[in-house]
């Protein structure tokens, strides 16, 4: 481990204890608030099929740039003052890319890409600095190599707007297929899993915090939808079942506990796979599903016994959809098994919104009830469910 003024850049490692999740992280992750506002509106803005797969681009760069920054602060000392120099750089890094949000399929495409690939760049590389000498070493500087590359695709995509969409596409799966494949190089082979020693419960927090953070924005978003809106009674109950939706999930959350893990060896090559699929992948299907639940509160609120369209539909059934997605990909990964209890509410969700398509018979108010009790009954069996281990 690297020193600098007697102090480890590096994190000092316990055999069975969780390293602290620093103040420097929490601070990390403010921007983070506004990101996830920017995003929200941004799908407001864009609900067309063209509009969902932007949304959907964009969401996956701002995660991903979260997603390895707390991957990384699994091994860098947040009491360092180079780590802490370093976080504040990539703050104002992830907020260049949260104020360019709403134009970045426009004229502020090279911000939000510049934004983005210094954020990945900087970071990998300042780890492979502080981790030289030493197989973590080695592996951040393949994953410098899969940054640069998506990099390329980044800002290409930047600075061709004809065909912006499609590099960008292209730059996500880059990013995305990097861990899947391993880092692999040509001439230089893949990185095991067994070189990425890692305590797991540090990232669990990290994901823990950040759930918390998309369902903060939904709060914010009812908070200010209501400042502009008369408080009639529709607005009212509307408002009511929105914040009983963001609970619901909440609830759905941490109330449910999984009672046997996969067998693992506590920092060996199974507990990385299972952090990679629990937190980096089904932890991005779970935020965004919180993002489309926020956008379906305002559209809710505002418009209670509104017109009911395809675009009201799936974001009023989407949010709390994707969320039991992603949380049937964290439980798959966690304990090699298959949440029945989700799917059977999902598959009512899918039903739901389909009869709401054809049969145009209810309001908006009247589908988010109905998609609410159905979260409800979800939270009243996770609550019934036994005690056990871990946080789902």
């Amino acid at each position: 481990m690297h020193t600098s003024g007697g102090e480890s850049v590096l994190r000092q490692r316990r055999t069975g204890e969780a390293p602290e999740v620093g103040a420097i992280e929490l601070f990390f992750d403010l921007v983070y608030v506004f990101a996830v506002i920017q995003l929200s509106h941004f799908l407001l803005a864009h609900l067309t099929g063209l509009g969902i797969v932007e949304t959907a681009v964009l969401f996956l760069a701002v995660w991903w740039g979260w997603n390895y920054t707390a991957w990384a602060m699994n091994w860098l000392n947040p009491e360092h003052t180079a780590v802490r120099v370093l976080l504040a750089v990539l703050m104002l890094a992830a907020l260049g890319m949260s104020v360019s949000l709403p134009a970045a399929f426009d004229d502020e495409a090279l911000l939000f890409a510049g934004c983005y690939v210094f954020l990945q760049v900087v970071r990998t590389a300042f780890v492979v600095w502080a981790c030289r000498g030493l197989p973590l070493g080695r592996n951040y500087t393949h994953l410098l190599v899969w940054s640069v590359l998506a990099g390329v695709f980044w800002i290409a995509g930047a600075l061709a707007p004809a065909h912006q969409l499609w590099l960008w596409v292209v730059a996500v799966v880059v990013d995305y297929a990097a861990p899947l494949v391993r880092f692999y190089l040509p001439g230089l082979g893949n990185r095991p899993e067994h070189t990425w020693p890692l305590h797991r419960e540090h990232l669990a927090e990290r994901n823990r915090l950040v759930f918390i953070i998309a369902l903060g924005e939904s709060i914010l978003i009812m908070g200010f939808a209501l400042i502009d809106v008369e408080l009639t009674a529709p607005v009212i109950a509307a408002t009511v079942l929105g914040f009983a939706g963001l609970v619901l999930l909440w609830w759905n959350y941490f109330g449910f506990r999984i009672s046997h893990e996969v067998e693992h060896d506590p920092e060996g090559s199974h507990q990385t796979a299972i952090a990679r699929s629990a937190f980096a992948y089904a932890h991005a299907v779970m935020i965004a599903g919180a993002i489309v639940l926020a956008v379906s509160i305002e559209q809710v609120t505002l418009h209670p016994l509104g017109h009911l369209d395809a675009a009201v539909v799936g974001c009023v059934t989407g949010g709390p959809g994707l969320y039991l997605l992603g949380n049937l990909l964290y439980i798959r990964a966690r304990t090699g098994k298959l949440a029945v209890s989700r799917v059977v509410v999902l598959l009512l969700l899918v039903l739901l919104a389909v009869f709401a398509l054809v049969t145009h018979a209810v309001t908006p108010i009247v589908l988010a009830g109905l998609s609410t009790l159905c979260m409800l009954g979800l939270a009243v069996y996770s609550s019934s469910a036994r005690p056990t281990v871990a946080h789902a």
